[in-house]
């Protein structure tokens, strides 16, 4: 296949911010190929460099091997087709297909043969002399095509022409656009965000991020062979697994071997690992090769979603000291004040402490004689860098004042190596209306608790998703109570056309070739 258009070390500046970091891209005659990726990755910016709408800052575009970086829009064998169509509102449609033809002073009869010919190859006949505001959207974007095509260009650049339409005729396009390529058999670039929009019509996919090209290839190698986790998860759904390749065709997560076919890598190398939703079976216990608890069950309408957790989240349990309600009152300045005794981690206790962070943990508030909140205009405190019980006093500008205890303590945080998370939570002190007052009591009690959870490899946080207790929060006493705080633990999704129940005990299944190993992205 002959290479058309060569991409060299292209870069892309906009004030000081690079957008593109030196392209290199071959693409060859009548491919059909798709840049993909996120807002703001520098697809568009490729094409428009490509189309003549804007200069590189550096690098070369190569045309059939000659440089057209200086070549003005309108000589280059190039036609872009909009999102927005651009079409001219007071031509109907013939006359919209055919305005770059008369621009160029074709004879009529041939200008007529070849506005036909567009019709007929869009699914247009008979629609020549309708006005082009009274036209779907669909069609618009046929008529949008033909004019683009008229012009006989050897590449066609779309972008993102199909975002404005809905679903349903965006998928009867994404099928009339790949027929029409192959059709008039010319190369057409492209431009989605849309990952199925990209594998259902190209011959090649580029995957971009950040000004950079991840990947190059087919629909089904960038499908099936990831290069890295951004490639597995913009591209389809994926179970991403960190592990370790101990030899070739062979790799080890979560404290279990499996064989792969994955072979190249060194020994012991730190990889990810992606198995894909479909490539999973549940199966009856003991007949697959990991057991795990259905956590979830999403119907989707051609398949179920289950969720499958085979390894516990990381948890810590705290004590929850709840008491009753002890305002102070004031009741010269008409007003009172609450607030709770508090555990704070003595790492805590840095000049980044404010009296905000002090007036969440002890749950402090004032009021007025009308129940309208009032500021908290003082915090004092006395502590010292050391454990200990500290008396921290919070007070209102007329003088309403309530002091409690703050307990400094050691910290006390859990680190989970197999699942590579630390978690850390504190007890805390309560009373029975802040209780019964939350609105949102699992975000409320991780407030309180000062719950927090993060990865051991790069200190990035992680979600804490499940808070247990065992009190009902609308007739809970003066007492202690145990709440637990969990990560997410080793949690599949799968893709099964056989619904199982949520709870159930399931064992998951997966061949060699379902396990797709990958390097771990750089920086």
């Amino acid at each position: 296949m002959k290479k058309l258009i060569s991409f060299k070390n292209v870069v892309k500046e906009f004030n000081g911010n690079v957008v593109l970091k030196g392209i290199n891209l071959d693409i060859y005659e009548n491919e059909f190929v798709t840049l993909l990726g996120p807002s703001g990755c520098g697809k568009t910016t490729l094409l428009r460099i490509l189309g003549g709408f804007l200069d590189a800052t550096s690098g070369s575009v190569l045309f059939d091997g000659t440089d057209i970086s200086k070549v003005p829009a309108y000589k280059r064998p190039i036609n872009t087709v909009f999102q927005k169509y651009a079409l001219f509102p007071h031509l109907n449609v013939y006359d919209n297909i055919a305005f770059g033809l008369k621009i160029k002073k074709e004879p009529k009869d041939i200008i007529e043969q070849k506005v036909m010919r567009m019709l007929s190859l869009v699914n247009l006949e008979g629609f020549e002399k309708r006005n082009v505001t009274l036209l779907s959207g669909g069609q618009q974007q046929r008529v949008a095509i033909a004019r683009a095509l008229v012009n006989e260009p050897e590449v066609l650049l779309l972008d993102e022409p199909l975002g404005a339409l809905d679903l349903k005729l965006r998928k009867e396009m994404q099928r009339e656009l790949k027929r029409i390529q192959q059709e008039v058999g010319i190369t057409f670039i492209f431009v989605t965000h849309d990952q199925e929009e990209a594998l259902t019509m190209s011959d090649k996919i580029v995957v971009m991020k950040e000004g950079e090209i991840q990947q190059i290839g087919t629909p089904t190698d960038v499908y099936n062979e990831p290069v890295n986790t951004y490639v597995a998860t913009f591209v389809g759904e994926s179970n991403i697994i960190e592990g370790t390749m101990l030899a070739d065709r062979q790799v080890r997560f979560d404290d279990k071997n499996y064989e792969c076919v994955d072979t190249g890598f060194k020994q012991n190398e730190p990889v990810d690992i992606v198995i894909r939703p479909e490539d999973i079976d549940i199966v009856p216990l003991r007949q697959g090769i990991l057991n795990g608890t259905v956590k979830s069950v999403l119907f989707k309408g051609v398949h179920y979603e289950v969720m499958v957790e085979t390894v516990s989240g990381t948890s810590k349990t705290v004590k929850m000291h709840v008491n009753a309600n002890h305002d102070t009152t004031n009741p010269d300045a008409g007003e009172k004040i609450s607030a709770n005794d508090f555990f704070i981690d003595l790492e805590d206790l840095t000049d980044d402490l404010t009296d905000a962070d002090l007036i969440t943990r002890a749950s402090a508030q004032a009021w007025d004689e009308n129940d309208e909140l009032l500021s908290i205009s003082k915090v004092s405190h006395t502590f010292e860098n050391k454990p200990g019980s500290y008396a921290v006093t919070f007070e209102t500008a007329k003088g309403t004042a309530i002091s409690v205890k703050a307990i400094v303590i050691e910290p006390d945080n859990l680190e989970d190596e197999k699942t590579n998370t630390g978690i850390a939570a504190y007890d805390f002190t309560v009373t029975i209306d802040d209780i019964k007052d939350s609105v949102a009591l699992d975000t409320d009690l991780k407030m309180w608790a000062n719950a927090t959870a993060w990865s051991l490899e790069d200190d990035s946080p992680i979600d804490i998703v499940e808070v247990d207790y065992d009190f009902d929060d609308e007739t809970i006493a003066e007492g202690s109570y145990s709440i637990t705080f969990r990560t997410k633990g080793r949690v599949f999704k799968i893709h099964t056309t056989d619904k199982v129940e949520e709870d159930a005990r399931v064992a998951l299944k997966f061949a060699p070739e379902d396990i797709h190993v990958m390097r771990k992205e750089v920086g």
